[in-house]
């Protein structure tokens, strides 16, 4: 079983839409048995809470279903994904702190080092932004993830 973990700060946006997006790719390309994904956050703040509603909204109306509750990033999570994508340097640098020694370089990274428009930039948090932001937010996360995704297949030969 491949494991792919998606972490932002609160995982309560960023990283459950990109787990939302995943989780559509996996299913259709029916390799729900070979693939499983999830998401967290690097603090507690959100720790039970659904999505924000902005975010659910934005999914929806793109086609995508949140149906996630808010955990927070633990030590072992290094020691249970095979991949941990990081929306931004910050979620990134805190996940490498948490995780401790041992974890590799390749198995925690940015998700947009998979974006071939801004190659390793951060995901902007729509948190506090308007509607346009978490829409481009989608943007941004769509294309990531459907690379990463391919990138994924290709490694793993499915």
């Amino acid at each position: 079983m491949i494991r792919v973990l998606f972490v932002c700060l609160g995982n309560i946006c960023r990283s459950p839409l990109a787990e939302g997006i995943f989780q559509r790719l996996v299913e259709d390309a029916q390799l729900a048995e070979k693939v499983a994904c999830d998401s967290a956050g690097v603090n507690s703040y959100h720790i039970g809470e659904k999505p924000d509603a902005r975010m659910i909204r934005t999914a929806r109306s793109n086609g995508i279903e949140l149906n996630h509750r808010a955990r927070a990033f633990k030590a072992d999570d290094a020691e249970t994904f095979d991949y941990i994508l990081c929306m931004d340097e910050a979620n990134l640098s805190m996940a490498r702190s948490i995780a401790g020694d041992g974890v590799k370089e390749q198995q925690i990274q940015l998700i947009r080092n998979f974006d071939p428009d801004a190659p390793g930039a951060d995901v902007p948090d729509p948190w506090y932004g308007d509607m346009d932001g978490f829409q481009e937010c989608f943007t941004i996360l769509d294309r990531s993830t459907r690379n990463f995704f391919e990138y994924m297949l290709k490694q793993h030969r499915l």
